[in-house]
């Protein structure tokens, strides 16, 4: 609804989103290469307990048929033994547990039996992680005698690498959020001390020479009585002036809120704008059910709002078209407030950034006009504003929610 359909300038707004999303993007490829890297370790690690459980099934087939007793110490202890990562249960072709490793809640249970259950279940979730390795007996003929099965899941170690990364990665991402949100903190503290210190600082410069042209106003009105009609428009922007002062002093402090009509309010506003805007344009303002709706607001605050935004649908229709102001009560109690024009529209893709300081499209533009009328209605009036509606070469509907 502002000059905010025409072809954007650069703006400081843009430059910063563009290197948010560098910061985001960058991010993204540490971690995906993180997670890349880690799952190729991952995959090594694997392998190689693989190639362990297979010496290991290897070594039981070789135990099974091998009589000479130093060779048997030394397989014991340099190839059974050594393994002491990998859970391993080994059973008999009937599937009953014959022997265990590296299970230490198994080595917690005192009684028989409760250890086979135990035992049986972990098979179960082994059979779930990985097919188990069969074993085959056979005599000095090799003559097949039995089977045994090995089954196995992956080490502890292996577990941890795996989920290594999300983990470290959920870590960063927490402590990234937490550095955000303070230094989100303190940019917006910063923030409210500019905008109260300009404010402040406007609302002293204007006094000075408003004092004085209101001493010279009244000195014409004496001096040259045959000019009254002059003197009584000059009147009307010599008020206006004081009004944008109480603006900004407004802004600088904590305003005063007041039950107050909106009708007449915005009324007000648009009377003014009528003789200072083209006649090209008319505006219509409408209130439903009736024009006794009334919300707590600050009255040349507010006005400011609505002038803030009229005056954007005037540029934005290039001076010609139609603006219509509706004044409802809506569903949750909330008093809205829709300000329609048929001007040029907003492309979907700029919707969000119209009300961030700095953008804007005109060429001496300073893109604080949306941003001011934000925070006024959201932070002064605890209410919200937004783009309701907008399509290209039609027109946009912006909508304020205040708390009635």
């Amino acid at each position: 609804m502002s000059a905010y359909r025409e072809e954007p300038t650069i703006s400081l707004y843009s430059n910063r989103s563009s290197f948010k999303w560098v910061v985001l993007g960058v991010a993204l490829i540490i971690s995906a290469g993180s997670i890349v890297y880690t799952n190729e370790l991952v995959k090594q690690i694997r392998d190689r307990e693989r190639k362990q459980i297979d010496l290991y099934a290897s070594t039981l087939e070789y135990l099974a048929n091998e009589n000479d007793a130093p060779n048997l110490i030394f397989v014991m202890e340099e190839i059974i033994q050594a393994n002491n990562t990998i859970p391993v249960i080994l059973t008999d072709e009937f599937g009953k547990p014959e022997h265990y490793r590296n299970i230490p809640a198994a080595d917690k249970i005192d009684n028989d039996r409760v250890r086979k259950r135990f035992l049986l279940n972990e098979i179960k979730d082994m059979m779930t992680e990985r097919e188990p390795i069969m074993v085959t007996l056979t005599d000095d003929n090799n003559q097949i005698y039995g089977y045994k099965n090995i089954y196995y899941r992956n080490s502890f170690l292996l577990t941890q690498l795996k989920y290594y990364p999300y983990v470290q990665l959920s870590i960063i991402a927490i402590f990234g959020l937490i550095i955000f949100a303070v230094f989100n903190y303190s940019r917006t503290a910063e923030q409210n001390r500019v905008w109260v210190g300009l404010a402040k600082e406007t609302a002293h410069q204007l006094g000075t020479p408003l004092s004085s042209l209101i001493a010279w106003v009244e000195y014409f009105k004496e001096t040259f009585p045959d000019q009254k009609d002059v003197f009584i428009e000059l009147q009307k922007d010599v008020d206006r002036l004081e009004m944008i002062t109480e603006r900004f002093s407004n802004i600088g402090s904590v305003p005063q809120l007041r039950q107050e009509r909106v009708f007449d309010l915005v009324s007000e506003v648009v009377k003014y704008l009528e003789k200072r805007i083209s006649t090209k344009v008319s505006m219509t303002v409408q209130a439903f059910p009736n024009e006794e709706i009334t919300c707590s607001i600050n009255r040349p605050l507010f006005a400011w709002v609505v002038e803030n935004i009229v005056k954007n649908a005037v540029d934005a229709m290039v001076g010609k078209g139609a603006i219509t102001i509706k004044i409802m009560k809506v569903s949750d109690g909330r008093v809205a407030v829709d300000i329609s024009d048929t001007g040029k529209g907003i492309a979907k893709n700029r919707l969000t950034q119209v009300f961030k300081p700095g953008y804007t499209t005109k060429k001496r533009g300073w893109g604080l006009g949306l941003a001011l009328t934000k925070r006024i209605v959201e932070n002064y009036h605890g209410g919200r504003i937004f783009v309701k509606d907008s399509e290209l070469n039609k027109g946009t509907t912006f909508r304020i929610l205040l708390k009635s």
